[in-house]
């Protein structure tokens, strides 16, 4: 099976807000074992979303790549299988 290629966002460090450069995305809560069901977030045409499962607020910023995060520790890393 081929790894994904949407990033991946956890938030171990209970930010109120990430920036993310990305308005497609998977949030896992925090990292494994404490994570929630790794769901599909897409903000469409907006520039925020909040996550139903975490309640964790995700911003677009453009000028941020799409594995980069700020705060910086943010980016979740999929193990390769």
């Amino acid at each position: 099976m081929m790894a994904s290629r949407i990033a991946h966002f956890q938030n171990s460090s209970g930010h109120d807000r990430i920036e993310i450069g990305v308005r497609e995305f998977m949030c896992v809560g925090a990292n494994p074992p404490f994570d929630h069901p790794h769901v599909f977030l897409d903000m469409g045409r907006d520039d925020e979303k909040v996550c139903p499962y975490c309640s964790t607020l995700y911003v677009f910023n453009g000028a941020l790549a799409s594995d980069e995060t700020e705060p910086k520790d943010c980016l979740y890393r999929v193990a390769a299988a």
